[in-house]
């Protein structure tokens, strides 16, 4: 394929994006036919730019398009695998968020602006993963923040929406002080900014300064994916639009995983940031995940869903399994999209519907054969598609965890008064779970080799630090499963409290950032936010009474 037509492709929806943006400016008001337009144009093409990019991957295996440099940094894109996998995602998620936005915000007055905003936000997230060199890959990664900034305070009004901003706002500019440091790191090593120079450098000899830097670049997707303790911005986020939420947690948050995976030669030269990110990502994912599942709201366990998935992505590229780590991320991008596009559906489904679920009885022997059959179903697989432990130990680790899934499944199943047809539903989802698994992820083995670095064999001392990580999730599991018996315990009852507001952990982090201060007189800012509830209480009593008497009538 021409090479000026595949750069033309590549910069062709960014670009009417770009337009996009640029034409809310003159329509930022009620019904802007030509942002509406311009804005479903740019993801239709999109999609199709994706495709075509995509066939010249498989032809070509590494497309680089560069159109300037200067001392080795400059305007370059990189199509590989890795790219067109993120790039084709995020064409659909923005066909499908900027449609769902057309309906949830008309008759908005701003709703131009909004599309304006949503469309800068794409662009950024476009170029971050099409990014070929270091100084493209910095600039899309800030202007992705300062794109979010401006939808998060889309209603400056809401004083939970500049709480939420100001927070994400300092966690990001930590976030771009430590790419900026290990990039600049990277930049003295290599002498360069192209990825594909510095990547054929690394597997040729590792430089002192590489360790910090890799560090840099850990925490850097550490707090791009809103890793403990920074994360609790991202449970504050819901004064935004539905479509932000969407777009935030399905791709933004992607992110950290993204630049790992990226930048995984240069990860894979050291083992402290893989480490950095195995024991944090881990530790996250535990803690997010025993905090979702004691939420009465919905996007807040959403919120806290996400925070745990980034966690166990992070810990999976710590572990160096980067065909599962970007199948996880694709995965979640899809999966909280929907969610967050459809929990308002979910909520009047749950409302309208009377179901009674099954109880637990809290047998220890019905719960102990659910975890062995849990076991027996994973090896089965595992021995069928040929897992080494000796020398796939890490992916025996992450096969571990989804074992523990499926034996709290097969507990409660079989640790219930339901009927035979829960059980066998059941077996039938731990296979397809199990089967699921193994398959998808040898396919992204398949496309992504040569794309990412192979597993290793590991030492002694990260058999220790992994076999640790799945002891804890183990023991989390285990008191899930066993939790009928441990529910009339008081203590156990006490500490479920605590769990339900996450241990607090965002409250010290307001505090220290100091979220709830601002420079204006709080005086009459108290005043004038009490004045403003005051009058939406007495608006909503009228219509209320309003209502009643017309329906009296």
């Amino acid at each position: 394929m021409n090479q000026q037509l595949i750069a033309f492709l590549a910069y062709l929806s960014p670009s009417l994006f770009v337009i996009t943006a640029l034409t809310s400016w003159y329509q930022a008001g009620l019904r802007p036919t030509a942002v509406k337009k311009l804005g479903m144009i740019s993801s239709f093409f999109g999609i199709l730019s994706s495709l075509i990019l995509a066939y010249a991957v498989y032809q070509q295996d590494l497309i680089e398009i560069s159109t300037f440099s200067i001392y080795g940094l400059g305007l370059s894109l990189r199509l590989d695998t890795v790219s067109m996998l993120m790039f084709s995602m995020i064409a659909i998620l923005s066909f499908v968020i900027m449609r769902y936005s057309l309906n949830y915000l008309d008759g908005d007055h701003r709703q131009g602006t909004f599309l304006g905003r949503l469309a800068a936000t794409i662009v950024s997230v476009q170029f971050l993963v099409l990014s070929g060199n270091l100084a493209v890959l910095l600039a899309s990664w800030i202007l992705t923040s300062l794109c979010l900034h401006r939808l998060l305070v889309f209603y400056k009004k809401r004083p939970g929406a500049i709480i939420a901003a100001k927070k994400k706002s300092i966690v990001a500019r930590l976030a771009d002080i430590s790419l900026l440091i290990g990039f600049v790191l990277l930049y003295q090593i290599f002498g360069t900014g192209n990825l594909e120079i510095i990547f054929q450098n690394v597997r040729e000899g590792i430089s002192p300064l590489l360790a910090t830097a890799t560090i840099f670049i850990a925490l850097a997707a550490l707090l791009k994916s809103a890793q403990f303790p920074t994360h609790g911005w991202l449970l504050e986020v819901m004064e935004t639009p539905t479509p932000v939420s969407s777009l935030l947690h399905a791709g933004l948050l992607n992110a950290g995983p993204f630049l790992i995976i990226r930048l995984a030669f240069i990860m894979e030269a050291t083992s402290t940031a893989s480490t950095l990110l195995i024991i944090l990502g881990a530790f996250t994912a535990i803690y997010g995940s025993v905090v979702y599942l004691t939420q009465t709201s919905i996007k807040t366990a959403l919120g806290y869903s996400s925070i745990a998935h980034m966690g166990f992505s992070l810990m999976v590229c710590g572990l160096g399994v980067y065909p599962a780590a970007m199948l996880h991320l694709i995965a979640h991008s899809f999966y909280k999209a929907h969610s967050f596009l459809s929990s308002g559906s979910v909520i009047d489904l749950i409302r309208a519907a009377k179901v009674t679920g099954a109880k637990r009885i809290g047998n220890p022997f019905k719960i102990i054969l659910g975890i062995l059959l849990a076991i027996a179903m994973y090896s089965s697989f595992a021995y069928l598609w040929g897992v080494d432990i000796q020398n796939e130990f890490q992916l025996f680790v992450i096969g571990g965890i989804i074992v523990l899934g499926l034996s709290r499944l097969f507990s409660f199943a079989l640790d219930s008064n339901a009927s035979i047809k829960l059980w066998f539903q059941a077996l039938v989802l731990s296979a397809v779970v199990a089967l699921a698994f193994f398959s998808l992820e040898s396919i992204f083995h398949f496309f992504l080799m040569g794309n990412v670095p192979e597993l290793t064999i590991p030492s002694l001392s990260e058999v220790i630090l992994m076999s640790t990580v799945l002891t804890l999730f183990g023991l989390v599991v285990f008191i899930q499963i066993f939790s009928p018996i441990l529910n009339q315990k008081s203590s156990f009852q006490a500490l479920a409290v605590h769990i339900r507001n996450g241990l607090y952990i965002n409250v010290v982090f307001d505090r220290i950032v100091r979220a709830h201060y601002h420079k204006e007189d709080s005086n009459s800012r108290i005043v004038l936010e009490e004045a403003e509830i005051g009058k939406y209480i007495l608006d909503s009593k009228e219509n209320n009474n309003e209502e009643q008497e017309e329906r009296l009538a």
